[in-house]
């Protein structure tokens, strides 16, 4: 069995410190491939360097709406700059987050939308982060036709009717370590109901630990919980939602 990890975040601190054994675990646990998502502009250089030195690691770049208020027309020509590095295989993670609030709201949109062109003019798929902003999400995807180039709702959390709705609009739903909770709500409906071949897996480590290592800092190396999780819920073999997902992942960012 390989697994890929569609949404990591090697390059915090947290797993940085120790990456030598994150990735060693990882290999260990068949996670034969991840993805390292930027959230401001050092950790996306630090993505791309961390993508050029090992060969089975991607690297995505953008501007997390908690720090939306710093994206301006120099930020914008560095990321389009960074984003035509041969690692970079999507723009993200971008979106908006009602949760925190940190950057006022209109901030927010106008950091999303410009990303979004960001990645239009480099002809790249994006990664959203939706953090309680389902509706204005939805608004803006569809009016910028943000899926042109296929994209990923990251760590999905909506319900199974808004998920049909971004399938249509061209993109992928990644399932994260809450599908393994048992105060899980909606997304185990969705994880039984997402087309397999719109169906990817991730940890967004080092956050939301999968069931049963939750208080423990999370890495790559639980991603199968999250596919075991699945294959549970859609009643098949954990081998078929691994090769899927893998495939998927492979497919997304354009990779052999």
């Amino acid at each position: 069995m390989e697994f890929f990890d569609t949404h990591s975040h090697l390059n915090n601190s947290t797993l940085t410190s120790r990456l030598d054994l994150v990735l060693a675990n990882a290999k260990e646990a068949n996670v034969v491939q991840m993805a390292v998502i930027g959230y401001d502009w050092p950790s996306s250089l630090f993505s791309v360097h961390l993508a050029e030195k090992h060969d089975n690691l991607v690297a995505v770049v953008g501007l997390h709406p908690h720090d939306a208020a710093a994206f301006d027309d120099g930020l914008y020509k560095k990321f389009l700059q960074l984003g035509r590095e041969p690692v970079v295989k999507a723009i993200g993670e971008i979106g908006l987050d009602y949760y925190r609030d940190y950057a006022p709201r209109s901030v927010q949109k106008a950091a999303f939308e410009r990303q979004i062109f960001l990645a239009k003019d480099l002809a790249l798929p994006i990664i959203i982060h939706d953090r309680d902003a389902h509706a204005d999400i939805m608004d803006i995807v569809k009016a910028t036709n943000a899926g042109e180039n296929s994209g990923i709702m990251h760590c999905y959390s909506g319900s199974w009717e808004m998920a049909k709705e971004f399938l249509t609009l061209g993109f992928y739903i990644s399932i994260a370590g809450p599908v393994t909770y048992g105060n899980a709500r909606a997304l185990p409906e969705v994880a039984a109901k997402v087309p397999l071949d719109r169906l990817l897996i991730e940890t967004d480590c080092p956050y939301l630990t999968p069931h049963p290592h939750r208080g423990k800092t999370n890495e790559p190396a639980f991603v199968p919980l999250v596919a075991a999780k699945i294959a549970e819920i859609r009643g098949m073999a954990l081998a078929e939602i691994a090769a899927i997902t893998t495939q998927n992942a492979r497919q997304f960012f354009g990779l052999k």
